[in-house]
This record gives structure tokens, sequence and C-alpha cells, in this order.
């Protein structure tokens, strides 16, 4: 039986148990929550079954106060899980069998409702799956259920709330999935990316996320589009290694990989994002603190004139994310009263956008990243601040995006880097931007910032 998520009981005294909470702790060994249990299920000390029942209960348990699924398929997971356990020698699963993992709404899971956070989609239910989630399966891993995502993943947010503090948002447009896996409840989500919809739900949440470039090799086939030149597939998990180990396995993986190799002396280029938000002192510190520890490990850090390249980066993605949003969604903007007044401004914006300022725009970006990855020849990754600070109080919005326009505007993958908090225990997380053609140098450089911030403390 396809269910939506529990019931919603009153928030007395949840609010009030959950607020002062500190943030749940990342682990720091080589086993890793990922990687922990494709080992337990593939040595035989934890079934399918187990693996998928034990997420249920997590999820009952966390649900009433963090409200990230929009519908949970207890029935079909259960039963996948089954089907596995039951498989003779040599049958169904794969690299990550019997890992339950969560959908942000806007992908496609074949006979669950892909309904994108909006009443105008609301109980249109898949026919198929969309490649990624195809493939997931084909790995032996269980979707659990479709996690909540802002309207038409842009900013009106959905009942989710900051598993560290439920009084601050979680960010969007994957902020179910975010939450999901800052909860504990699966060691995997899916998400997207088009501005800042998954870098800053992993920041405020203290996950870990990967964006993959734009147009591959993560297919976003089955997504419900906003952007086609920005649309991107986002991975969340609760480590860095672990990302690595769910890309690795996507993307042709037949075993488990080994640690990442660290990386000798590499070259970062400190990006403090200054001249496009107010960056909190907490957040200026965290990117500091990781910074001083990675020369002391033996990196070099290059100076870049970013006033120079990045605002012009934002302004032009802002530019052709309305344009192509307004196209996509043309059909709904015939509703207007049945979006969101944010949603009708971009959508306002884009129809008003030239074709010449569209063009412009995308002229922009082609000169740019031919510019950038000349930078990332020379320099292993951008390190900056994945969100101006951490999540901000209130539900009603999610957060600013512009730390991610610019590398999204160039379709770079993008890696979210958790473990910094502020003295109130919310999150506080860094990224790094690499060259699509190096991505395990990236997941390697990511693996070992994280493991250098370790158990630092409050900053």
């Amino acid at each position: 039986m396809c269910v939506p998520g529990p019931d919603r009981p009153s928030r007395t005294g949840a609010v009030t148990r959950w607020e002062g909470s500190t943030p749940m702790p990342q682990p720091r060994h080589e086993t890793t929550a990922l990687s922990a249990l494709v080992a337990r299920v593939a040595e035989g000390g934890l079934s399918a079954g187990e693996a998928v029942g034990g997420a249920l209960e997590r999820l009952d348990a966390a649900e009433p106060d963090i409200r990230a699924w929009v519908r949970v398929d207890r029935d079909g997971a259960l039963g996948a899980a089954r089907r596995l356990d039951t498989a003779p020698p040599g049958g169904p699963g794969g690299l990550l069998r019997g890992v339950p993992f969560g959908v942000k709404d806007i992908i496609d899971v074949r006979g669950l409702p892909t309904e994108c956070g909006s009443p105008l989609r609301r109980g249109r239910v898949a026919a198929s799956d969309a490649p990624l989630v195809a493939r997931l399966r084909e790995l032996g891993a269980i979707p659990l259920g479709k996690t909540v995502t802002t309207e038409f993943a842009y900013f009106a947010p959905g009942p989710t709330r900051n598993p560290h503090h439920l009084a601050h948002t979680p960010g969007g447009s994957s902020s179910g999935s975010a939450a999901a896996v800052a909860a504990g409840v699966v060691p995997l989500a899916l998400g997207s990316q088009t501005a800042g919809s998954l870098t800053r739900p992993a920041a405020y949440c203290g996950v870990a996320g990967f964006v993959a470039p734009v147009g591959g090799p993560l297919d976003t086939t089955g997504f419900a589009g906003l952007s086609h030149s920005l649309d991107a597939v986002g991975l969340l998990t609760p480590t860095v290694a672990d990302l690595r180990l769910a890309y690795l396995a996507l993307t042709g993986a037949d075993r488990r990989p080994g640690p990442p190799e660290p990386p000798a002396r590499p070259r970062l280029a400190v990006w403090p994002g200054t001249e496009l938000a107010e960056v909190a002192d907490t957040m200026r510190a965290a990117l500091k603190h990781t910074a001083d520890r990675a020369v002391a490990d033996g990196a070099a850090l290059v100076d870049v004139d970013w006033a120079a390249r990045t605002p012009r980066l934002a302004e032009a993605h802002a530019t052709v994310m309305a344009y192509e949003a307004a196209r996509a969604l043309a059909t709904e903007a015939t509703q207007p009263e049945r979006l969101s007044a944010p949603l009708n401004e971009l959508l306002a914006r884009g129809r008003a956008t030239t074709a010449a300022d569209y063009r412009h725009a995308l002229s922009v970006a082609e000169r740019a990243r031919t510019e950038t990855l000349a930078l990332l020849g020379d320099v292993d990754a951008v390190l900056g601040p994945a969100a101006p600070g951490p999540a901000p109080e209130g539900l009603t919005a999610t957060g600013s995006p512009v730390l991610s326009r610019p590398w999204q505007l160039l379709g770079l993958p993008a890696l979210t880097v958790p473990g910094h908090r502020d003295g109130r225990g919310m999150p506080l997380g860094l990224q790094l931007i690499g060259h699509p053609d190096r991505l395990e140098r990236l997941f390697s450089l990511g693996h070992a910032l994280e493991e250098a911030i370790g158990a630092t403390g409050p900053v």
C-alpha cells in the first residue's frame, strides 16, 4: 500500500523537544552510514527486509517533527526487499542491495504520483521510473517513497523542518531529501539543482551533497524540469565517502570502492563569496579554518579576482533560469491563481526577457565556462561557502541560492562538505567546485577536507 506520510500531530511539545538540540554527529570513521549498510547486507549481517524495516521505523519516529515525506510506499518497499531476500544466488541485486532511498517529488517513480509540490500536478501517477531510479533498482536499492520539494523546485516551501532546529528552514528545493538523510531515516536520497536546490539544503541540514555536471553522466530524464540548460541531478548522503560510493555505483562500479586516495599537495582557489552575498561571520570562520587546515596539510592557495568573475555569472544565471522556466511551465502559468507569488514573478520575468537577452546570457556562460575550466586546470577545486550562513530561522522561505548560481550556470560539479557548526549547533556547509572530467579528484579532496574538519567545535 502506498500511503501519504505519517499524520501530522500537534506541534506542541515537539518543537520544544527539538529546538535546543545539537546537530546529530556525522560519522568520522572509514565505514560511513551508506557504506556500512552496503557492507552489512553484502556480508549477510543484515537482510534487505531488515534494512527497509529499520528505515520505516526511523521514518515513523522522525516524521511527525521533520515532515520530509510526501508519500511513503511501505508495501512496495517491503515487497521489493522480500524479493531480494528470497532470490536465488546470482539473482537480482547489486552493489547497493537493500539500500532504502528517498526520491524528490519532481522525479518519476513508477506507480507513484509526481506532484512537484503543486496542486496542478496532484494525482499524476508516473508510468515508469526515471532512468536514475531504474538504475538504483538495478543496483538493488529500494525507493522508500517521495520526499518534499518546493513548488516546481523553486522557492515556495513545503512543510519540511530542519532536523537540527525545527524552527529553521531545511533549505530548498530538495528540502525533504536533505532532511530525510540528516534525520538518519535513509542513507541516500535523490535531489536536483537548478540554482541552489541541492547545495543549500545539504549545507543547512549538515549532510554531504553532490551536484552532477549538467548534461551527464547522470540523466535528468524523468525529472520535472525547470530550466534545461541548468537542471542537474543531485545526490545526498551522510558523508562525502558515501557520495563517492553512490556515484561510482551509478556510473558502473561493480564492487565497493576502496577509500579515496588522499590528494597530494592540492591547489585550492579559496572563494569567500562576499562579492555576491553578506556572508555570516561564522561561515567566514569555517572557511578560514578549513583553508588554514588544508595549508597545514600541504595544500597551496591560489588568488583569484572573484569580483571580476562571479557577479556577471549570477546575473546571467537568473536570466537563463527565468527565460527557460517561463517556457517549461507555460501551461501552468495559465492558472496563476494556483501558483505561488514567487513562481508567478519568475515566470513573468521570463516572459519579459527577450530572446536577445537570453542568447547574451548563454554567451556569457560559454565564455566563462572556458575561462573557469582553464582555472580548474591549474587548481584542483574552488573552495567556498555553500550558503551565506546557517539555515535562517523561519519556515516561510528557504534561504538564498546566490552562492550556487555562478557554478550552476557553468554546469560544473559541486560537492557540499559538512562538518562545521555554529555556536547554536547549526550546520555550516562548505562547497567544492571541480572540473567535470576530474570527479575522482573532487571526491578525494572533499573526503580529505571532511576528515580534516573532523570533530571541530563551534566556530
